[in-house]
């Protein structure tokens, strides 16, 4: 079903029309989970979408309604769906038994692939999630140089951990969010991306900044670009400071390229934090770093240094499903051309989507760089031209409710009735599976939802 099966429904009434499996289930989930949902990400009103299946770059609802997926599995599925090799793989490692309590040869494998193919890493140590590697890399680094503060960047988002809730869709001044006791928020320091002289007087004001953590492309993967010359800024900056250069690599890990942004960019973090596709899509994570700093995570080199060893279980750290899937994963990124496919579809699917902004006369723009887009809402009305956008000078007008929250769902629910997910952003993620048919309904969805929120009234 499509908008233009019901030419005189508005879109919320299309979507109802197509979604009563995905009704029902949400009324039931209401009564059982908070909001009725398992993720934040996933809130959408009237009710979320329910997926039953999915295969490459595409999956199908309870109702049978297909979509183009962008939401990715939340970035972790660089390689689409159930591909082939990967779900053989998890079978085999099925077969074998889900959880031994013992290590096991996969986990070395995997970390030996992990290390050739991230250029910081010396050592990596494995997670259950991407929260648990950035609380790991702060603690490592706070033992390494014995200093308790923290720099991060507004926007930039580090999972749910107590240190990094302050400043990513709000409190922006550093105060705690609701749970969140004081003295972890005090330890904070919140910086504006991409200002020099902000970051260059926060190193002088403070001598004891134990780590700096950032994603490289920028948050939610360059939907607030870093700039090239800052990110290498920051790299001198802590070298001098002997503070951690830690990039949260949890989504661009694998993606960017098969190295992460730090190879495509050469510079080199002291720490990295993963998850997502050094998973293969399912659950887990690791910090990879300098031998130096992983060492205080090892019982005979603390002992032999004198250090107390940070203590670190975890029931399903490095789990053999999960090893087996990351190892699949990494093996096809390592020695096909898969990262450079996605990247090639996101240049094009931006620029063809800006060609339906300047034909349809909407100041909008679709940007982003290598496998993610991103739709800039233009919240107060300025003057620009789609192909030439630039986000940078726009970051303030994205952080937190400025975001362009009241009409961004609307655009997600046209795309959603013509076929296309992406997560409410409206951003989205690119897989190597997507192709010319891909291609063809994005476009086209975009093109069909622009109109649908005119005839609405929403533009």
């Amino acid at each position: 079903m499509s908008a233009t099966a019901l030419p005189n429904a508005t879109l919320l009434d299309a979507y109802k029309a197509m979604t009563p499996g995905s009704a029902t289930l949400s009324a039931k989930a209401k009564e059982l989970l908070p909001s009725g949902i398992a993720h934040d990400g996933r809130n959408f009103d009237p009710y979320p979408l329910y997926v039953k299946r999915a295969l490459g770059p595409v999956k199908w609802d309870v109702d049978n309604n297909k979509y183009v997926d962008y939401f990715g599995g939340h970035g972790a599925l660089i390689l689409g769906h159930n591909h082939p090799t990967v779900t053989a793989a998890v079978h085999a490692a099925l077969d074998n038994g889900t959880h031994f309590g013992a290590c096991h040869e996969l986990e070395v494998k995997w970390a030996e692939l992990v290390t050739q193919m991230v250029p910081s890493a010396e050592r990596v140590r494995f997670t259950s999630s991407g929260t648990e590697a950035t609380l790991m890399a702060l603690r490592l680094a706070r033992a390494y140089t014995g200093r308790e503060k923290i720099v991060r960047f507004k926007g930039h988002f580090h999972g749910w951990n107590d240190h990094m809730t302050s400043g990513y869709s709000n409190h922006f001044d550093g105060t705690p969010t609701s749970g969140v006791v004081h003295g972890l928020s005090d330890a904070v320091i919140l910086a504006d991306p991409n200002d020099v002289e902000g970051i260059t007087r926060i190193f002088n004001d403070h001598k004891d900044i134990a780590a700096l953590i950032l994603e490289p492309t920028g948050a939610s993967f360059g939907k607030m670009p870093i700039l090239p010359s800052f990110l290498k800024l920051l790299r001198d900056l802590c070298t001098q400071a002997g503070t951690i250069l830690i990039f949260d690599e949890v989504v661009t890990g694998f993606r960017v390229s098969n190295g992460g942004m730090q190879k495509a960019c050469g510079i080199i973090p002291d720490m990295t934090t993963m998850a997502k596709i050094v998973a293969g899509g399912m659950p887990g994570g690791a910090v990879g770093g300098r031998k130096e700093l992983l060492d205080w995570l090892d019982f005979q080199v603390s002992q032999a240094k004198g250090m107390e060893k940070i203590y670190h279980p975890g029931t399903f750290n490095a789990n053999p499903v999960t090893a087996a899937a990351g190892i699949a994963t990494l093996e096809i990124l390592r020695d096909t051309d898969a990262n450079d496919r996605a990247n090639a579809f996101g240049a094009e699917v931006r620029t063809r989507m800006n060609e339906v902004l300047e034909e349809e006369k909407v100041k909008w723009a679709v940007y982003g760089s290598y496998s993610g887009m991103h739709i800039f809402l233009n919240p107060e009305g300025a003057d620009i031209t789609p192909s030439t956008f630039d986000a940078v000078q726009f970051i303030p007008q994205m952080m937190g409710k400025s975001r362009g929250a009241g009409i961004a769902p609307k655009v997600r629910m046209g795309l959603l009735v013509n076929g296309v997910d992406m997560n409410s952003g409206p951003s989205g993620t690119i897989s190597a599976m997507h192709g010319d048919e891909e291609m063809t309904v994005t476009v086209d969805a975009f093109r069909a939802t622009i109109r649908a929120l005119k005839r609405e009234g929403v533009i």
